[in-house]
């Protein structure tokens, strides 16, 4: 069943759209002027307790990563089903991403965005090349809980609800 075949982009994607991911947004007020800056990821995970650090996948190509990056903290937020606007946003090169968008500082000043179920506060343990993305392995410092709300999920190209069975 194996093939020598190159394996083509665009199928990859819609075989491994198969798989649910949740949506997070990645915040920081950049470090040339405190400016907030933005973007969204769905290759997020846990990838240790001992010591805390978690991992996501950051296209080359992003204009928004280096903004981030520049902070010396940023925010991991996990966005809510409600936030399905905010997500978009977040995902659209060039656009505003804090225009309107209420939000609070952590403990590190990185933004928090209002309605996000969940925050980790970050700093960059690693960056791993991988093909045109770069893995980031992010430290994390502080992190909390906010509202009870259902995750926002994304399934084969498409936003989705969670329901408990």
């Amino acid at each position: 069943m194996s093939s020598t075949a190159p394996v083509e982009p665009r199928r990859l994607r819609t075989v491994a759209g198969r798989f649910t991911t949740g949506v997070v947004a990645v915040t920081a007020l950049r470090g040339s002027d405190g400016a907030p800056a933005g973007l969204a990821v769905n290759s997020f995970t846990s990838v240790s307790l001992t010591p805390p650090l978690v991992l996501f996948c950051v296209a080359r190509s992003s204009s928004s990563w280096p903004d981030v990056r520049s902070a010396d903290r940023f925010c991991v937020n996990i966005l809510g089903e409600t936030q399905r606007e905010l997500s978009a946003r977040f995902a659209t090169s060039g656009t505003d991403k804090f225009g309107g968008v209420p939000w609070q500082p952590s403990p590190g000043g990185a933004p928090v965005l209002d309605g996000s179920i969940g925050w980790l506060e970050c700093s960059v343990e690693e960056e791993i090349p991988a093909g045109d993305h770069d893995v980031v392995l992010a430290r994390v410092h502080d992190l909390d809980t906010r509202q009870e709300d259902a995750p926002l999920l994304f399934y084969g190209g498409l936003y989705g609800r969670y329901a408990r069975l």
